[in-house]
């Protein structure tokens, strides 16, 4: 059982800078690959980033590109993504995902095995 725990999010002006963080509770950390992904009212979950597990291989969704970095720190069991320019569309609750399986192109599957409660990100105009 992987526990997954999100930081904080918060309200950002629209062209400013969040980061979040996931901290996960398993000594096989490095088995995983994680991701985040969000959901915005009335809208589907959507993949947002992702990377594999010793962090070679990352992957972004086309509204993120240039903007969202995805990192991870094995040895603290930690995943974070550095969220700049950000814009009101960005707006969602933001999920921490972890999952042994890779899933090409993507790196992680849309149904990972784990999920973190989930974290608020507003951005306003």
């Amino acid at each position: 059982q992987v526990q997954l725990v999100e930081s904080e999010g918060g309200l950002v002006q629209a062209g400013g800078s969040l980061k979040l963080s996931c901290a996960a509770s398993e000594l096989t950390f490095s088995s995983y690959h994680m991701g985040w992904f969000r959901q915005a009212p009335g809208k589907e979950r959507e993949l947002v980033a992702a990377i594999s597990r010793i962090g070679i291989t990352t992957y972004y969704a086309d509204s993120v590109k240039g903007r969202f970095t995805i990192s991870r720190d094995n040895a603290k069991n930690m995943v974070y993504l550095q969220m700049n320019s950000l814009k009101p569309e960005d707006t969602a609750v933001y999920y921490c995902a972890a999952d042994p399986t890779y899933y090409s192109s993507r790196v992680i599957r849309p149904t990972p095995d784990y999920w973190g409660q989930g974290t608020q990100v507003t951005v306003s105009s």
